[in-house]
């Protein structure tokens, strides 16, 4: 592995901001990102993500590609929920190990953001269908973690609730903005899509790094929540992603040869969502506490995948 690329990504000012956002929590600063500013912010880096997705999509030619890496890609989100349950659930209750279990089967746009920025550092490019991948990859972990509590756990209410539930995780706002955003930049004409180019490209990174400046500062205030659950979650947050996201680089090869397609793919397999699963969550399986699949998520597995996860699969993608 190329430790100057470890170095450069620890380097990176988005992931500084990062940092800076723990530091200023945990020094008790005054410093604060508006709520509506974050929501805006949020909302924006979801559009310029899938618009500039159904761009690439529309000057590419369709293949059989794309249709085995959405298949791959819900393969995936499917099949980690189902052995990471089987892992929570002897020392969890089933609500809780189901809602974690969707928590790492579900993917992080968040994240999913920084990759992009990544593979820009590195003047490597991905197709745009990958962004419909992220997309359809939201919602099949949080099924089958409703599924299985269902099946586990008698007195679970997510027996009644799977319609809702079904329905909340295909019209989630960020699925919605991002499967949209893909689509306006499927059709759009391309000349009237130069128009806004400033504004989905030229002011991404500055944007991300103000988000991730939020995101750091959420990590440090729901991180003291998560310590009272001891050693072995907080080795899970960080194993678990690491091998979901070093077997899916190596799997990557039997869908695409693209080293950016496949780089997505690891991160996208390593990544957990906080976003989309916690909404679900209070509908699917009221007694699984936040207070612990959040902290994880966003405390241990986001900031490990954006310094150390992402050199090492992309080390992976590049070699193998």
């Amino acid at each position: 592995m190329d430790f100057q690329i470890i170095v450069s990504n620890i380097t990176n000012p988005t992931l500084l901001f990062f940092l800076l956002g723990i530091l200023a929590t945990t020094v008790k600063s005054d410093l604060q990102i508006p709520e509506s500013t974050s929501k805006f912010i949020s909302l924006y880096l979801l559009f310029a993500i899938g618009f500039k997705g159904g761009q690439e999509l529309a000057n590419s030619t369709f293949t059989s590609e794309i249709i085995y890496s959405i298949l791959f890609g819900l393969l995936i989100s499917s099949l980690i929920p189902l052995y990471t349950f089987f892992i929570l659930k002897r020392k969890m209750t089933i609500s809780d190990a189901g809602a974690v279990a969707a928590t790492y089967g579900s993917v992080s746009a968040v994240t999913f953001v920084s990759a992009v920025s990544f593979l820009e550092t590195q003047q490597i490019s991905f197709s745009g269908h990958m962004v419909a991948v992220m997309a359809f990859m939201e919602s099949p972990a949080i099924i089958v973690g409703v599924i299985l509590m269902s099946r586990y756990d008698k007195e679970s209410d997510s027996k009644s609730s799977m319609a809702s539930i079904t329905k909340h995780s295909f019209t989630n706002g960020s699925v919605l903005l991002i499967l949209g955003s893909l689509l306006i930049g499927l059709i759009a004409d391309t000349k009237q899509a130069e128009g806004i180019k400033p504004f989905t490209t030229d002011i991404f990174k500055g944007f991300l790094a103000i988000f991730l400046l939020e995101m750091g500062m959420v990590t440090a205030k729901r991180f003291s929540a998560f310590k009272k659950y001891g050693l072995y979650l907080s080795v899970f947050a960080i194993l678990i992603p690491a091998i979901n996201g070093c077997v899916v680089a190596f799997a990557s090869s039997l869908v695409t040869h693209d080293i950016g397609n496949r780089f997505i793919f690891a991160i996208l397999a390593a990544s957990a969502s906080y976003i989309a699963v916690p909404a679900a969550m209070k509908l699917a399986a009221p007694k699984a506490d936040p207070g612990l699949y959040i902290p994880m998520a966003l405390g241990l597995t986001f900031p490990f995948n954006i310094s150390i996860g992402m050199p090492v699969y992309y080390s992976i993608v590049t070699h193998f």
